[in-house]
């Protein structure tokens, strides 16, 4: 018996959903993020591109697989269209987020502690990959995560970490909440 069913459209509207607020808000005065969608699209597509050879690698290989029932039936390749339509949405609102800590909070971590916090949870994440290597999708993104962080933290020691930090914070809310509906579907 199904607990919960919202049909075929489940995770077109979770991905709707998602990018509506950020998007009807990029307008803002103080934000302004419509001026950032040129580099940001570029952004996307980049990392876009990188996810859906991501997603296809590991659809292919069994690591995952989607729900049709909740899911339009629009392929591109083996991804559902929602699941490449997830790439937009969700690093839109994710950067959208970013500016709007940025533009109405002034309070964030200090810079060492940032980049402390980088470091130990970069060479966390490294060592989480080297214990879990053999499990696909646990031992590539700690080391990506990883790596990321290791670089922020101990080379680039980047400036913006604090403000990094507060709101990737922030955006765990929506998205575990978006994510936890999808994995449970």
């Amino acid at each position: 018996m199904q607990f919960f069913n919202w049909g075929h459209n489940t995770y077109l509207l979770l991905n709707i959903l998602s990018i509506a607020f950020p998007f009807l808000l990029s307008f803002d005065r103080k934000v302004g993020f419509y001026k950032s969608w040129p580099g940001l699209f570029k952004g996307i597509l980049i990392t876009g591109l990188f996810f859906v050879v991501w997603d296809v690698a590991f659809t292919h290989f069994g690591v995952w697989s989607f729900n049709r029932t909740y899911l339009l039936d629009v392929w591109v390749g083996n991804l559902p269209l929602e699941e490449v339509l997830f790439f937009v949405c969700v690093p839109y609102a994710s950067v959208f987020i970013y500016r709007c800590y940025e533009a109405y909070f002034t309070w964030k971590p200090g810079l060492e502690f940032s980049l402390r916090l980088a470091q130990v949870l970069g060479l966390g994440l490294l060592l989480l990959a080297a214990l879990t290597y053999g499990k696909a999708y646990t031992f590539y993104n700690a080391l990506f995560g990883g790596l990321f962080l290791v670089y922020h933290g101990f080379i680039k020691k980047t400036l913006w970490m604090g403000t990094f930090w507060m709101a990737y914070l922030i955006h765990l809310i929506p998205f575990l909440l978006v994510n936890g509906v999808l994995t449970a579907l």
